[in-house]
């Protein structure tokens, strides 16, 4: 009986290792890649009837945010800004084709220009923190209330910069606002002010944190920046200008045998900071006019990628640790000793890339889906057609369990099966847009569309 309670004793407790996984930051701490877990599911939807499919709770979300969520243990932590007027999302817009696809594209108390949205009506920034396990707020904080200084494009929102929370405090970022922190019972620990220096489409690049540092970088219009700021006390520890215009790509940081690293994308160059942040190397050539996808790290080799649409090379470069100087690649140079492969063509606008076990898979914005070998970049299957119903993703794909899974802004989740083949396993609906990356942790995927947050997991 002893040695029976012992093994249900350490079942339990590898069962709560396994579902302890936190999801602190865009993307997770894996660039999309979460624990392989039973719990996770492959399945669900929300019908207009009411009908759910392995939907533990939805939550109505006002205002208009495409942050994603983050996660850390029962606490989901999602901003968003809402009209002063009280119009909610769906309400206030008109629904319209945009780009590649369908999107929301004017709302009520602004005006609209070919792809700029002005508002003219004063607007609130909220910070809510919901019950992981009911759904219920735990409690919400207005960290600002005025006339949003600056238009943003219409595929944009005023709360699209992802929090960061490392399980202490909650740090919120809005590039128009500053840097406002709280404890995890919602009471304000520290705020850092900013001025609204313009973008030319508004903010998005998210606060990454590391150890007892927060990192933000804003390119803008005025004069960019990276700044590190202490994570107890807000005191500013470096703030470096930037030879950059308006980006929107969320720093990454490389941590690795020689140095920890902190890097940053950009229209003009691939920037590299040390602790101190002194520029470590630099790389240009093959960045495009804005600059989206976030870097990430995996296997002991860092992957970059710059797509705008409108330019002719959208580059990708792979890069080994160790790098110092300009490591730029030389005319008709594919790799160099700092650079083990690189692609001209395979940068996306929007969406950043995924690497799951040996394969790096690009979600096109359009709707297609390639495979390259992670290491040497050598293609293992060509872009393929993820659907005929859906022609835009805007959300990063992520994967568990032996598949990936990229939604698209019509709220649709295609499961496609990993590996060097690609095969399309499932298509799963909640019938509304959604333009952010979902969070996976303790057993489930938390989505979020225009109008709510939803909770799945596999309901056993």
């Amino acid at each position: 009986m002893k040695r029976l309670l012992l093994a249900v004793v350490i079942v339990g407790a590898a069962s709560a290792l396994l579902h302890a996984e936190n999801w602190p930051q865009f993307r997770g701490l894996r660039a999309g890649v979460a624990p392989d877990d039973p719990a996770l599911p492959d399945t669900w939807g929300s019908d207009r009837n009411g009908s759910d499919q392995n939907i533990v709770w939805k939550v109505d979300l006002p205002g208009v945010g495409w942050s994603s969520p983050v996660v850390w243990g029962d606490h989901v932590f999602v901003t968003t800004a809402i009209n002063a007027k009280g119009e909610s999302l769906l309400k206030a817009a008109d629904g319209v084709e945009f780009g590649p696809g369908r999107l929301i594209a004017r709302a009520l108390g602004g005006t609209m220009g070919p792809d700029q949205w002005t508002p003219t009506d004063a607007h609130r920034w909220m910070l809510y923190d919901i019950d992981f396990t009911t759904g219920a707020i735990r409690w919400e904080r207005q960290i600002q209330q005025l006339i949003p200084p600056h238009s943003r494009h219409t595929k944009n929102s005023y709360a699209t910069e992802t929090p960061v929370t490392d399980g202490e405090r909650v740090y919120a970022y809005f590039s128009s606002l500053g840097l406002f922190v709280f404890d995890m019972n919602g009471k304000p620990v520290w705020s850092k002010p900013m001025d609204a220096l313009k973008s030319s489409m508004g903010g998005a690049a998210s606060p990454i944190i590391y150890k007892d540092r927060v990192y933000i970088v804003n390119d803008n219009e005025v004069q960019s920046f990276i700044a590190a700021y202490d994570a107890r006390t807000g005191t500013q520890v470096w703030r470096v200008d930037r030879d950059e215009k308006s980006n929107f790509a969320t720093p990454f940081v490389w941590e690795h045998p020689q140095r920890v690293e902190i890097v940053t994308k950009g229209s003009k160059r691939i920037r590299s900071y040390g602790a101190d942040g002194k520029v470590l190397w630099e790389l240009s050539g093959g960045l495009t006019g804005f600059d989206v996808p976030t870097p990430f790290a995996n296997g002991g080799l860092l992957y970059l990628a710059s797509g705008y649409p409108l330019d002719a090379v959208r580059s990708v470069y792979v890069v080994r640790p160790g790098a110092s100087g300009d490591i730029s690649l030389k005319p008709n140079e594919t790799s160099n000793s700092h650079i083990v492969w690189s692609n001209p063509t395979l940068g996306t606008y929007a969406t950043s890339a995924l690497v799951y076990g040996d394969y790096y898979y690009t979600l096109f914005d359009r709707g297609l889906l390639s495979c390259h070998d992670a290491k040497t970049g050598k293609e293992i299957y060509r872009r393929q057609r993820v659907t005929m119903d859906a022609t835009a993703f805007t959300a990063s794909p992520w994967a568990y369990n032996g598949k990936i899974f990229a939604i698209s802004e019509d709220g649709d989740t295609y499961v496609m099966q990993a590996g060097p083949e690609f095969k399309l396993l499932g298509k799963n609906s909640l019938n509304e847009i959604t333009l952010a990356t979902p969070a996976v942790a303790n057993g489930s995927v938390i989505i979020r569309t225009a109008s709510k947050l939803y909770r799945v997991a596999r309901k056993l």
